[in-house]
């Protein structure tokens, strides 16, 4: 699946769930294990379990694959790990803590979220698609 639309995806998985604080990192001069990283905040065990499972079934959905979901038994702090794109929702104290964005934030990636005015969801006719 192509890199942006399989961004596009998770981010408006992440948003459907009313997911805090997205933000997406370009780490492909850092490792050649995946392309960008995701990072999320749920405000409970219960929403990041639910964000990694809508995240999940969306991407199957659409043909993505998931290779696998990590942390759904504590919900504290879940990896969802889509191939190209791995997906970090983390509860606040948790991201606080350990800072990822120091670690994969050094080339931020500018996305539009869904909630800004004016941009449809991937599932929507959008006609100024990036």
């Amino acid at each position: 699946m192509d890199l942006k639309k399989l961004q596009r995806i998770i981010i408006d998985s992440l948003e459907d769930v009313k997911a805090q604080d997205i933000r997406v990192y370009d780490t492909t001069k850092l490792t050649d294990l995946f392309d960008r990283v995701i990072i999320a905040t749920g405000t409970s065990n219960r929403q990041t379990r639910s964000l990694a499972m809508c995240v999940k079934e969306d991407v199957n959905a659409k043909g993505g694959e998931v290779i696998s979901v990590e942390g759904l038994e504590t919900g504290e702090w879940v990896l969802v790990d889509c191939g190209d794109i791995v997906v970090h929702i983390l509860q606040p104290l948790l991201r606080q803590y350990y800072q990822l964005e120091g670690m994969w934030g050094a080339k931020p990636v500018r996305v539009k979220l869904a909630s800004d005015k004016g941009l449809a969801k991937a599932s929507e006719p959008d006609d100024d698609a990036d």
